[in-house]
């Protein structure tokens, strides 16, 4: 395959827009450990299981999956928490592996504009851009008093005019976002209320993406927070092992079940990741494994890699970064990246 070499200007940053790249940022960093369950020393590498997988037709919205194989995406925390950081940080992240992201994942804030001249460039470029919007009170976003700045939201999103993933606060089921999500059906009021706005002002060139943990799951309160068939394009999943150490397949089994019972819902990883603190032989093989597991359920058409170290060192159970060790960086450009099986022949967003 073609290598690809971006070349990119400079770009101005001002100070309020490095800092609400930090924020973002900083919001994903404070996502909890998962709690700790007697780590192994090695990885189960058997069969990787098959629930989920339909092969569709899928409905999707503007952002559709491909006819066959995955799409590849990332978040890429930058060196520099700045615009032209993230440009840097993508495209070198790129080099490494010998190809673009066909999705570039950013986070919002509640009360941040959406599309800056990073997002401009990679969307110019061909990749489709997923936005990690954080929402608000679920119960202030429901009685309307953010309808406002919803509005202005969905605006900018229609004049945007390409389509884009919708990820509308996304991890909702984390313990330490309670206090702002109330409750499941308190989500489920607050999605339907923003997607009703967006709908009402024209914004309809998203796919709107419903994106719980692992945790949630295997808990048995993520389903709670599901909008329901009609009001979600792609059903999704954030799955890491941290703390804990076992394949992808038994972190997700319980996200894949229900995702056999929505067999016209395209699945998207949205975020998973491998920790630092299992050493580089044990990573290299659990990447390996998720790859065998993600053909293994082809009902996943999306998965997107973590490329990131916490900003507030929290050790190595929550770092993520695969680009600095060499041998984990050739598991993923070799079972991922370079695969055929995620280069699939519709690399744009589609109905």
């Amino acid at each position: 395959m073609k290598r690809i070499v971006l070349t990119i200007g400079v770009v101005v940053v001002t100070v309020a827009a490095a800092a609400a790249v930090t924020l973002a940022v900083l919001d994903r960093g404070r996502r909890p450990e998962p709690p700790a369950a007697g780590p192994s020393s090695t990885v189960d590498t058997g069969t990787p299981p098959a629930i989920a997988t339909s092969q569709g037709p899928f409905r999707a919205g503007p952002v559709g999956p491909p006819g066959h194989g995955s799409y590849l995406g990332a978040w890429v925390r930058p060196e520099r928490l700045t615009e032209s950081g993230r440009v840097t940080a993508m495209t070198a992240w790129e080099q490494s592996l010998g190809r673009k992201m066909a999705i570039v994942n950013t986070y919002r804030r509640f009360d941040e504009k959406f599309f800056n001249d990073s997002d401009r460039q990679f969307t110019v470029r061909g990749s489709t851009l997923m936005l990690s919007w954080a929402g608000g009170d679920t119960r202030m976003v429901t009685m309307g008093r953010h309808d406002e700045l919803i509005r202005e939201r969905a605006r900018e999103l229609k004049a945007f005019g390409h389509p884009v993933l919708m990820r509308y606060r996304w991890e909702m089921d984390r313990p330490n976002l309670r206090a702002q999500m109330w409750s499941g059906p308190d989500y489920v009021a607050a999605w339907r209320h923003v997607r009703d706005i967006f709908t009402q002002e024209g914004a309809t060139n998203a796919s709107w993406v419903w994106c719980p943990t692992a945790e949630g799951f295997q808990g048995g309160y993520a389903a709670d927070f599901y909008p329901g068939d009609d009001a979600v394009d792609w059903t999704c999943v954030d799955v890491y092992a941290g703390t804990k150490y076992a394949t992808i397949g038994a972190l997700m089994r319980p996200f894949l079940e229900f995702c056999a019972g929505r067999p016209n819902k395209p699945v998207m990883i949205g975020e998973f990741g491998i920790a630092r603190s299992w050493g580089t032989a044990q990573r290299a093989a659990w990447l390996r494994d998720a790859s065998a597991t993600f053909k293994a359920n082809p009902q996943i058409r999306a998965v997107l890699y973590f490329e990131s170290d916490p900003l507030n060192n929290k050790g190595p159970t929550n770092q993520f970064m695969v680009s600095d060790d060499p041998d984990v960086l050739a598991a993923f450009r070799s079972s991922l990246a370079q695969d055929a099986y995620y280069r699939p022949m519709t690399t744009s967003a589609q109905r």
